[in-house]
């Protein structure tokens, strides 16, 4: 659960509006099976007019822009790391209290003009912190009256939680917009200001007297202006399949480690994450493991919570820090981004890579589902002949009930609408087609092709 002011229900409503209506609250291995050797048909015309992805992840990309201190790598991936310390700052956690001293290098990307003059923008990125480092992601645009946004803080991060809590940054402003947990948001729409262009910063921090360096292997945003609508157009079905993805429930951690978000009843974002991390043969190993009481099943799921939180927000369902954790394990990439109708979403599964979806729903409106929610993640694996969703809900009892098939109508509608009614009869916001998507750093060549189409490569 997320909140953009005009897109996603804010907080503490969702929360309430959970807790009225008895909603679900948002928050085994296997092998991939082998892609088909055909291509993926063309992406919907609608996505490519709504969302701009863009990203710095080569080698040349990172030799581009601006640094100070930081030098780039080439190698099998291609990053930025720390070369010299450009200065030093003071840091206090907002979350401990601890302040404590830092080196800083820092990274600024060249400006990148949208395709799409954008109301919303979600920054991702991939990359690793050692013990002793952590990232910040800021972004700063010029809006079509002429004018820039302040720099904003899109996330304070760290793979770990050792050294600083991961958290995203409340109460930024410039009355022209907003950060909403981890998402920039222009603050009136329809006035018609947009913003044109952005550029990202990165501040790669590390202890004092060290040669200690994170490295970002990705940094980019997905810009999009998707009109409120509360229905969408059916697209028409056009692939039968189904990949093979665990199968995990968060309903079976309901009480575990409540310090992370009151434990696995909000849990759905990280299982989802989960899933797919081991969908793609990764897992965490015994040792990250040992934490976590050894009586509990499933234990993956809880690390997954844990190195998800955001300490700000006080949950586990910031959408970049469910895509950075993905991109901890050994050559994966992940980004946040919108597709625009199940037809994008089939061009993925195609390629054999699923995909987590963002909706919210009444439990009348998604026929099978038996509850409602004010925001819920679930893991698409495949379609049906008739086109239906194959789903691996983690809103459910155990994990041989989280396979799921949703009827393809009421779930493009309730994944895609900017606009809902609650129970009340009271307007809220959807998604616009928010998604994850994660992938072998070296995709085949038909994942790249289709991730190329969708503007994700």
């Amino acid at each position: 659960m997320n909140r953009p002011t005009s897109r996603r229900t804010v907080l503490t409503a969702a929360l309430a509006a959970a807790a009225t209506a008895g909603t679900v609250s948002s928050a085994g291995s296997a092998t991939a099976a082998a892609p088909p050797t055909v291509g993926p048909p063309a992406p919907s015309t609608a996505a490519a007019s709504l969302v701009d992805n863009h990203s710095w992840h080569t080698y040349t990309d990172w030799r581009s822009g601006s640094g100070a201190g930081t030098r780039a790598v080439a190698g099998r991936r291609p990053g930025l790391v720390i070369g010299r310390a450009e200065g030093s700052t003071d840091y206090t956690d907002p979350h401990t209290g601890r302040t404590a001293a830092w080196e800083y290098a820092t990274w600024t990307s060249p400006v990148h003009r949208s395709a799409v003059p954008a109301t919303e923008v979600i920054a991702s990125w991939n990359a690793d912190t050692p013990a002793g480092t952590w990232i910040q992601i800021e972004l700063q645009g010029r809006y079509s009256d002429a004018t820039s946004t302040p720099w904003y803080v899109m996330g304070r991060w760290a793979a770990g939680d050792g050294d600083i809590r991961r958290t995203s940054v409340d109460d930024q402003t410039d009355g022209k917009s907003s950060i909403w947990t981890d998402t920039f948001s222009v603050d009136n729409a329809a006035s018609g200001l947009r913003l044109l262009s952005y550029r990202l910063r990165l501040t790669l921090h590390r202890a004092p007297g060290t040669r200690l360096t994170p490295i970002v292997w990705r940094l980019g945003a997905m810009a999009s202006d998707i009109p409120d609508r509360f229905d969408v157009p059916a697209s028409t079905p056009g692939l039968a399949r189904e990949l093979l993805v665990p199968r995990y429930s968060q309903n079976i951690h309901a009480g575990q480690y409540p310090e992370y978000d009151n434990g696995g009843e909000a849990w759905c974002s990280p299982t989802s994450s989960q899933m797919i991390i081991e969908y793609w043969g990764r897992r965490p190993t015994a040792e990250q493991l040992a934490w976590v009481k050894p009586d509990l099943a499933d234990p993956q799921v809880c690390h997954a919570a844990r190195f998800t939180y955001d300490y700000q927000y006080e949950g586990c369902g910031n959408w970049p820090f469910n895509a950075a954790y993905a991109a901890t394990y050994d050559g994966m990439s992940a980004v946040v981004t919108r597709l625009g109708s199940l037809t994008d979403l089939e061009t993925l599964i195609r390629a054999g890579i699923p995909v987590i979806t963002s909706q919210s729903f009444l439990k009348e409106e998604l026929t099978g589902a038996g509850y409602g929610t004010s925001g819920h993640l679930m893991t698409v694996i495949g379609f049906t002949p008739d086109g239906d969703v194959i789903a691996n809900d983690p809103a459910s009892p155990n994990n041989e009930a989280v396979r799921r098939v949703y009827r393809r109508k009421e779930w493009e509608t309730i994944w895609l609408r900017t606009k809902r009614y609650d129970a009340n009869g009271r307007v809220r916001s959807g998604t616009g087609g928010v998604c994850y998507v994660y992938w072998p750093a070296k995709p085949a060549p038909i994942q790249r092709r289709a991730l190329r189409s969708l503007g994700l490569l």
